[in-house]
């Protein structure tokens, strides 16, 4: 199976930066993608920011321009930059992986915990 181990959440001020990690681990044959998601109180989780396996990137329209994934692929971690950080940025952000894992020949998705992110007004 696969462990995705996240870091780097925290309370921000309007417009600070933060920078999240998330190292995945674990019986893995093959990364397919990695991507955050995010999901503020009351709402449902939604895609911020995916990167899979050739580089190719995708962006929540809301994100645009603020936030930057990036990825280690030697280390199995991604990265995400947050910039200019709004309230409307507030929610618990998720690590997700499509994995293939040593044994199976087709790929599951897996999660982490969650880091909380805040950001103040």
């Amino acid at each position: 199976q696969v462990q995705l181990v996240e870091s780097g959440g925290g309370l921000v001020e309007a417009g600070g930066s933060l920078r999240l990690s998330c190292a995945a681990s674990g019986s893995i044959f093959r990364i397919d993608a990695m991507g955050w998601y995010r999901q503020a109180p009351g709402k449902q989780r939604v895609l911020v920011a995916l990167i899979i396996s050739d580089g190719r990137t995708t962006y929540a329209d809301s994100v645009k321009g603020r936030f930057t994934i990036s990825r280690n692929n030697a280390k199995n971690t991604v990265y995400l930059q947050i910039n200019s950080l709004k309230p409307d940025d507030t929610a618990v952000y998720y690590c997700e992986a499509t994995a293939v894992v040593l044994g199976q020949v087709y790929a599951s998705t897996y999660w982490g915990q969650g880091p909380q992110v805040t950001v103040s007004s």
